[in-house]
């Protein structure tokens, strides 16, 4: 039975894709929970529908079957619910500055252009790029346009944030500094996050809650509530821990 307390109810989602003659289920009557400003991973084996599971909550796709519900309410894409999504690719526009890349999205919303300047002036700022606000895509790094893709969500003030292996192409120290950067700026808000990763460690430093799907047509193998305190360090024992009961889950082991 659905808690009314839930953010994102997902109840028996299937979807295939392909003809009546041949088709591949790639998950059937997936069921889920999200409650109100968790951080919320995802985890499971290539192929498994984690991206396609996000392309169905963002709108981008539709199930084959199924319901989605947010607060309550079967989700209804014409009403332009208030869902961010970051890809895996930062998507920006090579011909745009950093400035206008991330007022692009406000910009889409009518907003006057001088409110949609501010902000994004402001969500730069908080990402560490405001030194760059004039440069262009080709000008930063792989992090920093990481980094321009998430302020440019941000800054529409999105309800629900959905992230789809953001850091995953990342070198270790960037991605461990983006992660801690990501966590900050939950900390300070506190929306609903819902974040695909193949890491298990990642999972473990970044979520309350870790849902881990099987093999395709994927299923729920397990969630795995993570009590861990923050800011959570690597070599701690507990973390450890979580972190090899959350490989058992897994199976195989076989994330990438």
């Amino acid at each position: 039975m659905a808690t009314p307390t839930a953010k994102i109810q997902v109840k028996q989602l299937g979807k295939e894709f392909g003809s009546s003659n041949h088709s591949i289920s790639v998950f059937r009557e997936l069921s889920f929970e999200v409650v109100p400003n968790e951080f919320f991973c995802i985890l499971g084996p290539s192929g498994c529908g984690k991206s396609t599971l996000l392309s169905i909550l963002s709108g981008l796709l539709q199930p084959s079957t199924g319901e989605i519900l947010i607060d309550g309410e079967p989700l209804n894409f014409e009403a332009e619910p208030n869902i961010g999504y970051v890809f895996q690719d930062p998507r920006l526009l090579p011909w745009r500055s950093v400035l206008h890349n991330v007022a692009f999205g406000l910009e889409a919303k009518d907003l006057p252009k001088m409110s949609a300047i501010k902000a994004a002036e402001k969500q730069i700022e908080r990402v560490g790029l405001n030194d760059f606000k004039l440069s262009y895509p080709h000008q930063l790094s792989g992090g920093m346009r990481q980094r321009v893709a998430l302020a440019r969500v941000l800054a529409t003030n999105p309800d629900i944030l959905l992230m789809d292996e953001p850091f995953g192409a990342l070198d270790f120290e960037t991605r461990t500094r983006m992660q801690k950067q990501l966590l900050d700026l939950w900390l300070e808000e506190k929306r609903t996050i819902v974040f695909v990763t193949h890491d298990p460690y990642e999972a473990v430093y970044l979520a309350d809650r870790i849902m881990i799907l099987s093999e395709r047509p994927a299923t729920v193998r397990a969630v795995k509530t993570v009590t861990l305190a923050r800011p959570r360090r690597w070599r701690d024992p507990e973390t450890l821990a979580v972190y090899f009961e959350v490989l058992e889950s897994l199976g195989d082991g076989t994330t990438t």
